[in-house]
Formats: C-alpha cells, sequence, structure tokens
C-alpha cells in the first residue's frame, strides 16, 4: 500500500485555512448539527457551558478525524479531481503535520469530554475517530465496495455521543438517530459516486460503480432506500419526534423515494454520465443530462437529512409533545 507521506514538497508556508481545511469543516457542520440535535433531544437539563464544551469536543474530534484522513489518503487524492486541491496532496501541508495535528486534537477532545462531561461520551468519541481514521480510511475504503455501508457508522455516531454527553446514557432513541444518518449514507454516497466513479477508478478506490457496475448501484441505492425512509419516519413513533417531524419526515420520505425510483430506471453512471468538466474545475452539481437523476437524489438527500434533524431540534426546543402512537 502506497504511503500517504508521499507527497509534493511544500513550496510555501502553509496559512491557517490550510489547516482548517484538513478539518473538513462542511463535514464538521453536519456532525455538530446532528450532535446538537442528539444533545438537545435527550431533554435532560445541562449546563450551557458543558453543553457547549461537549458540542466543542465532538466538533474538534471530527475535525482529528478529517486531518487523519487527509494525512492517510493524501495519495490516493492526488489522482482524483474532487481531492487533488486538498491541502496535503497539493503540497500546502505536510503530511507529518497533518498527522500531529489529528493525534492532538484527539487526545484533547476525548480527554476534554472525559473531564467535563462523562467517560461514555468520551469513549464513544474516542470509537468514532478510531473507526472513520483506521477502520474506514486505512482498510475499508481500499478494500471493499461496502466500504461507505460499514464506515457510515463513523458518520451516524455523533448524535448518540451527543445524548450520552447530557445523560450519561444511550437508550433506544438515541441509537435511532443512529440508524438514521447510517441507512442514508449509502444512497446519498453512491448517489454521488455515480457520476463521480472515474476518479475512484483512477484511485484505485473500490466504490460501489467500480466494482458492481452503474446498474447495480442504482439497484442497490433503490433498495436502501426502500429501508431508509421507513427508519426516518420512525421517531414519530418512538416519543422522539411530535406531529411536525411526522410530516416532514413522511412527505420528505416520499419525494426522496420518487428521486430513487428515478434514479434506478435511468441509465447514471453510464456512459455519457460523468461531470461536464474533463478538467474537475466544475462542481459536484455541474453534470451532464445522464447523471442529473443521481445529482438531484444527491442534492435533496442533504436537504432532508437536514430537515429531519431541524424539526428534531426545534420540537425539542419548543417543548412540544410528541406524538403518543405506541
Amino acid at each position: 500500500m502506497a504511503m500517504a507521506t508521499a507527497h509534493p514538497t511544500v513550496r510555501a508556508p502553509a496559512r491557517w485555512q490550510d489547516f482548517l481545511q484538513l478539518l473538513k469543516p462542511r463535514v464538521m457542520s453536519l456532525v455538530v448539527f446532528t450532535a446538537l440535535t442528539g444533545l438537545i433531544a435527550a431533554d435532560t437539563p445541562l449546563h450551557p457551558v458543558l453543553g457547549a464544551v461537549a458540542i466543542l469536543c465532538i466538533a474538534v474530534g471530527a475535525g482529528a478525524s478529517g486531518a487523519l484522513n487527509m494525512w492517510y489518503d493524501a495519495d490516493i487524492d492526488a489522482k482524483m479531481r474532487r481531492t487533488r486541491g486538498r491541502p496535503v496532496p497539493a503540497g500546502r501541508v505536510q503530511g507529518a503535520d497533518a498527522l500531529a495535528l489529528g493525534v492532538v486534537l484527539s487526545l484533547f477532545s476525548v480527554m476534554l469530554m472525559g473531564m467535563a462531561l462523562n467517560w461514555l461520551a468520551a469513549g464513544l468519541l474516542a470509537f468514532t475517530i478510531l473507526f472513520y481514521a483506521v477502520v474506514y480510511t486505512m482498510w475499508l475504503k481500499r478494500w471493499t465496495a461496502q466500504n461507505i455501508v460499514i464506515g457510515g457508522l463513523a458518520g451516524a455516531l455523533p448524535p448518540v455521543i451527543g445524548w450520552a454527553a447530557a445523560t450519561g446514557s444511550t437508550p433506544l432513541n438515541a441509537w435511532l438517530l443512529c440508524a438514521i444518518i447510517f441507512m442514508w449514507t449509502p444512497p446519498h454516497f453512491w448517489a454521488l459516486s455515480l457520476y463521480t466513479s472515474e476518479d475512484y477508478q483512477k484511485a484505485g478506490v473500490p466504490m460501489m460503480p467500480v466494482v458492481a457496475g452503474a446498474a447495480s448501484t442504482r439497484r442497490q441505492i433503490w433498495i436502501y432506500s426502500l429501508l431508509f425512509v421507513p427508519v426516518a419516519i420512525a421517531p414519530a413513533f418512538t416519543g422522539l419526534g411530535g406531529v411536525a417531524y411526522l410530516a416532514v419526515s413522511a412527505l420528505g420520505g416520499l419525494v426522496f423515494l420518487l428521486l430513487a425510483w428515478r434514479l434506478f430506471r435511468s441509465h447514471a453512471g453510464e456512459a455519457g454520465g460523468q461531470r461536464n468538466d474533463p478538467e474537475g474545475h466544475a462542481g459536484l452539481y455541474d453534470v451532464r443530462a445522464g447523471a442529473k437523476d443521481a445529482r438531484n437524489l444527491f442534492a435533496f438527500s442533504i436537504l432532508y437529512l437536514s430537515l429531519l434533524f431541524a424539526t428534531l431540534l426545534v420540537e425539542h426546543l419548543m417543548g412540544l409533545k410528541a406524538l403518543e402512537l405506541l
């Protein structure tokens, strides 16, 4: 396996923006949002300062995972249009610096969480960092087309960590939030991979379209979508979500299934379905006509997940009564 330390020599001193990019701030924002939802949905009084510390630790832990990922994946990042501009493969940050940053932030976030909140939350945070950096990045990503499915656990755990930080426990509803993100991950990322598969093929990453083909990927997206939407609606029946959540999850779920069905019936991911710009300057949403169904599901999946967690967050902040259906 090529080591991630094989990258261009740094040509100029790194800027603070480069180190910020190592933390994957866009991914971090989603982690913070879902973790905050878990913390608030626990409905347990928590001092605002401790709540802020918990979210800070989760954010820093997510950033640490991102830095470790960019350190190890610098070799394959350099081969993909979507990632070759990242700080390490672009030569703006040395791999050793990215590694050091990831390790220091990991230790800081876990120890602070344990000392300020509780060690259950700290243990879950440590497990999440290790799972993403070691199990997913160093093993699954380069070994199996199920990398996103199994590795999705790392991205699904933040609401459980938030809940544990608030209560010191992880009840069924906390794990239900985890299950929503876990089941959302395959259709979300496989939709993206249908029109970026050339990148993964060049880098030797066994993403589903590369290994199983576009048709099989579209079929698996449809199957996972059928499994995901009921899970997304389930909080309305467990006392976690209220009337607003039921409406948002059900109506949004119908749209999700419609887009997944259209993608299943399309030819996205086949010849002519990649992005417009052969040099990779176009954004993730600029695709050829044949890939628009994949692009549409990818875009809506982000909106749907955001609406699910935002609705839960608002309901619990406003103290709205949950549905008593069970």
